[in-house]
């Protein structure tokens, strides 16, 4: 168990209060989850065993039990764990938060979606996923991106004093830090983990608000496509990494 910076009992109490302000079944988040699974399923399908730590209320939970053989998620909010014990009865589903996991090594994908930006210690978790995993494991990860075109925009308007800089959405739900890819690949390094694939998902230029009055299906389509061309600019990284290896002698 790493180290704790917080009180666990706080933690709780922050993740209850949160879940209040946040659904992934309304507006353009729940189609942002859905063009997450498409850029993380190429590197989860077919795998055996997966965990998906921070489940939330399921929505990715739903795609990814769909293309591994079983699946763990886990979440400290009691909330979203009943419902989503409710939903997937084939998924187990652990109440907990990641600093109360003990590791076993036997699971050969390690799924974090949007976890690193709401954890006090986020290099400890990355050092949890890890040891979740197998040998020839892989941990994925997605974060907000701080270069987000939406973001530089903000900065030009005066919304923003700089892209890191965490605006009201970001605090509404919880965000303790936004990543620059640089920030996020310090942190899969420290936590003895090497990046094999570095991208974006969706090039998002307006807010999700604008986005959910003004955009057709069609349209969030092309964007996503689009962010393919222009990872740098996407309203998320994501990162596939694999434990370090030990020099053999």
């Amino acid at each position: 168990m790493p180290a704790i910076r917080v009180s666990l009992a706080d933690e709780r109490r922050r993740l209850r209060d949160l879940a209040a302000a946040f659904s992934s079944e309304e507006g353009f988040n729940a189609r942002l989850i859905d063009y997450r699974f498409l850029a993380l399923e190429p590197y989860v399908a077919g795998a055996a065993r997966c965990i998906e730590l921070g489940c939330a209320d399921g929505r990715m939970t739903a795609r990814l039990r769909e293309c591994v053989g079983s699946l763990t998620a886990v979440d400290g909010t009691e909330q979203y764990v009943a419902a989503v014990r409710r939903r997937f009865p084939d998924v187990e589903v652990v109440c907990a938060l990641f600093e109360e996991l003990e590791p076993d090594g036997s699971y050969d994908v390690a799924v974090l979606g949007h976890v690193l930006e709401h954890v006090d210690d986020p290099v400890a978790v990355l050092r949890q996923a890890a040891g979740f995993l197998a040998p020839g494991g892989r941990a994925i990860a997605t974060v907000p991106n701080a270069g987000s075109l939406h973001r530089e925009i903000g900065c030009i308007l005066g919304l923003l004093s700089e892209p890191t800089e965490l605006n009201e959405a970001d605090l509404r739900i919880g965000h303790r830090r936004v990543y620059t890819r640089e920030t996020l690949l310090a942190d899969v390094r420290a936590a003895g983990l090497e990046p094999e694939v570095v991208g974006g998902v969706f090039l998002k230029p307006l807010s999700n608000s604008q986005i959910e009055r003004d955009w057709t299906p069609e349209l969030m389509d092309a964007f996503y496509e689009a962010g393919k061309l222009h990872p740098e600019l996407c309203a998320e990284l994501l990162v596939v990494a694999v434990p370090v290896r030990e020099p053999s002698c």
